[in-house]
């Protein structure tokens, strides 16, 4: 037992530095012009000579780097709760399933706007649908006891390291941006005095749509990832501890309860009303996740083992899985409808 825990806190210890120093070079570069676009690619050529170009942004590859995340430390979770590799995937593909094509869906409801992402509108639905989902699995493979909460809380978990790597998205794009600190109360100008962050680049979103491009505004975007990564990296050491219902509860307050008021930072559009759609669904988002560990049954007597979680993983049909994933939402979430670029090709001459 005391090996095992010790196991646990050199795992959780290491994800925790890694992250640290993922943020710090996040926070430093990702708001700067050079790191809203990955690659280019030629699509048609004009009269000119010149090429018409497909942008594929750095929040395509950070979303599909934090889907990829958060999917492996499902993984594990699960494995180490020694769920077969089938009753370990049902869940979270189906969720994917939903939740993707929701991001779109939810933020055109409620932004009004064609090529607009929510991971709040996402997540909101997920939850709701998650445990249906369990019950559902759970009869067609007809599971002998319930793993509805285990399940519940391995989703839960991911899901916050999702959201906080994929704030780092967010950055690169300059969306999901923070009030202008000038316009704050000393306060909060006291707090992020010479850490706001300022946003530059005309494709920028934060700049497109009116916002205090080249002004300091609250770095809300980093704030909201090391508070979703953190109580993630906690609801992942509550779950391999056995603690399912704790480290379930503990993330859905945590993580909605900032997401409600964290709207209360943000300066970009978020629909109409003194309280936001998203607010609503971060207090709805609470409210049943609690009702819902109250109604879920008591789950079999389980010893999650981290090293079983990560030995099921290092197998190639889940690296394959994960791979193709990465890809899928690369392709998904980074081919970029609002910007667009022209290219030209040419010899350098002194290099033939």
């Amino acid at each position: 037992m005391g090996k095992r825990m010790m196991i646990d806190e050199i795992l959780v210890g290491g994800m925790a530095l890694a992250y640290i120093v993922i943020l710090v070079w996040s926070c430093r570069v990702l708001p700067g012009e050079r790191w809203q676009v990955l690659a280019t690619m030629p699509l048609a050529k004009n009269e000119q000579g010149w090429w018409r170009g497909l942008n594929i942004t750095y929040y395509g590859f950070f979303q599909a780097c934090a889907f990829t995340a958060a999917l492996s430390v499902m993984l594990v979770m699960l494995g180490s709760v020694r769920m077969g590799v089938l009753e370990t995937l049902s869940a979270p593909l189906l969720l994917l399933a939903v939740c993707v094509p929701a991001s779109k869906l939810v933020a055109r409801l409620v932004e009004k706007k064609p090529q607009t992402l929510t991971v709040a509108g996402a997540s909101f639905v997920g939850l709701v649908l998650c445990p249906w989902l369990i019950l559902g699995t759970d009869a067609l493979l007809e599971r002998r006891g319930s793993f509805v909460m285990p399940i519940l809380a391995a989703v839960a978990v991911s899901y916050a390291f999702g959201e906080g790597l994929g704030r780092l998205a967010c950055i690169s794009f300059g969306c999901c941006y923070g009030k202008p600190l000038d316009a704050c109360s000393p306060l909060i100008r006291r707090l992020f005095r010479n850490r706001g962050f300022v946003f530059t680049g005309d494709t920028k979103k934060i700049a497109y749509a009116g916002g205090p491009a080249g002004r300091p505004v609250i770095p809300v975007q980093a704030l909201t990832s090391g508070i979703c990564v953190g109580v993630g990296l906690i609801g992942f050491y509550l779950f391999l501890r056995g603690w399912f219902t704790c480290a379930f509860l503990l993330v859905i307050l945590v993580t909605q309860g900032w997401r409600a008021y964290s709207e209360t930072l943000r300066d970009d559009f978020r629909g109409g009303g003194k309280v936001t759609a998203y607010q609503w669904m971060a207090a709805g988002a609470v409210v049943y996740g609690g009702l819902t560990a109250l109604w879920a049954p008591a789950p079999p007597a389980l010893t999650p083992d981290v090293v079983v979680g990560l030995s099921g993983l290092w197998n190639p049909a889940p690296l394959l899985g994960l791979e193709a994933l990465w890809l899928i939402i690369l392709v998904y979430y980074g081919r970029s409808k609002v910007t667009a670029s022209t290219i030209r090709f040419h010899v350098v001459q002194s290099e033939v």
